[in-house]
């Protein structure tokens, strides 16, 4: 049966799409019988081609390309790929970060920066990029966090600030792209297992995420394909009037009266 989202053939560039929501994404656009672009940081333990597969068994097409936020050559090379490859370029969607804890007491001027480099101005060039090669009528995501976009969290400031200001910048450019019927959006993911929240130095790790999972309302943790599925309808025509918003999926994390 023919849906009627108007995914069907439409092709999306999604940075850091070799694990986590980004090949979740992946695979979901496929399912709605869209290609994808996913961008990958060679240096990363998860094989981008581990998403090929799963988009291809999914019955879609996936082009893998190796490259740095931090580089705006690289988001040029991503976007490009999306015409070299499919012809055309409707949805992009910035899903590569980084999370670093750091004190105030221990955050250098280096760690500030890099975590800048990738979770707010990453965005920004991956978003640079797309739009310049993007057909009227697309649609962009960026994937902020409750952590900067609702909640802070120690020794995790930088990771906060840089997740905070994307919604500053997807409102921005909401309104700057909405001639060209580009609609931008951000997903603010809540608890959500995947390999970046399953690192137990970094982040919660196994433990706190079991341990996290009685506090929310829906009794667990989200899974990376129910984040994936909430920012598939916000590029598809069933969010056609929705831009500079923000989403949150949190299973009610931030809506439950502390107890």
């Amino acid at each position: 049966m023919m849906r009627d989202d108007g995914l069907e053939g439409k092709v999306a560039v999604i940075s850091g799409g070799g694990s986590g929501i980004g090949r979740a994404l992946a695979v979901a656009y496929a399912r709605a019988g869209a290609h994808s672009v996913v961008g990958y940081l060679p240096s990363d333990p998860h094989d981008a081609t581990d998403t090929v597969r799963a988009v291809e068994s999914a019955g879609g097409r996936c082009a893998a390309v190796p490259m740095d936020v931090r580089s705006f050559e690289d988001t040029e090379k991503l976007a490009q790929a999306a015409l070299d490859e499919f012809g055309r370029l409707d949805i992009s969607v910035a899903a590569a970060g980084i999370l670093r804890r750091a004190s105030l007491a221990d955050m250098t001027d280096e760690a500030w920066d890099d975590m800048m480099a990738v979770d707010l101005s990453g965005v920004l060039r991956v978003f640079r990029s797309c739009s310049s090669r993007m057909t009227e009528g697309g649609a962009m995501v960026a994937t902020s966090s409750i952590a900067g976009g609702v909640y802070g969290w120690e020794d995790h400031s930088h990771y906060a600030a840089a997740k905070s200001g994307l919604i500053g910048l997807c409102r921005s450019l909401a309104v700057e792209l909405a001639p060209r019927k580009i609609r931008v959006n951000t997903v603010i993911p809540g608890l959500i297992e995947s390999p970046q929240s399953l690192d137990s130095v970094n982040s919660l790790g196994r433990e706190g995420l079991d341990a996290a999972g009685s506090i929310i309302p829906w009794g667990r943790v989200g899974h990376v394909d129910e984040a994936a599925r909430t920012i598939r309808f916000l590029t598809s025509d069933d969010s056609a009037y929705v831009t500079g918003q923000q989403l949150i999926v949190d299973g009610g994390l931030t809506v439950r009266w502390p107890s």
